[in-house]
């Protein structure tokens, strides 16, 4: 694997997992954002917590990055609604630097189709065996 590509799944585990802990972490920053619908906030929270640090650990493995990658673009898709109402809701207050503004939760709209495709490139490269 490249340098380039090295780091490039690293950015991406990071954001994943990261982005996992912050779901545990702080969970009362994406409870209110659950579709009402779905009732339990906490549990889809959690559970999209969970899945974001799976997700991250799978592309960590070379034989399981494709499931890592493939599982990165779901929640991406799944959670793109949530990201639009979350954006169209505003700044949460002890949202930090991210939920806390709205620049950053606009900017984060046009930004998630490229981060399905920076997880469409890393789930095509796992096609390459490489298991050293």
């Amino acid at each position: 694997m490249s340098p380039l590509r090295r780091l490039s799944l690293a950015g991406l585990v990071l954001l994943m997992a990261g982005s996992g802990i912050i779901h545990l972490r702080k969970p009362e920053i994406y409870t209110p954002i659950v579709p009402r619908i779905l009732g339990h906030a906490e549990f889809f929270v959690f559970w999209s917590g969970i899945l974001e640090i799976a997700a991250g650990l799978l592309m960590l493995v070379p034989r399981s990055r494709r499931w890592g990658a493939a599982l990165t673009m779901a929640i991406l898709v799944a959670v793109y609604p949530a990201n639009i109402q979350m954006a169209l809701d505003g700044p949460q207050p002890g949202g930090g630097w991210y939920a806390g503004s709205s620049l950053m939760l606009w900017l984060r709209l046009p930004l998630q189709p490229l981060l399905v495709w920076w997880a469409w490139c890393l789930f095509g490269s796992g096609r390459e065996r490489e298991y050293h």
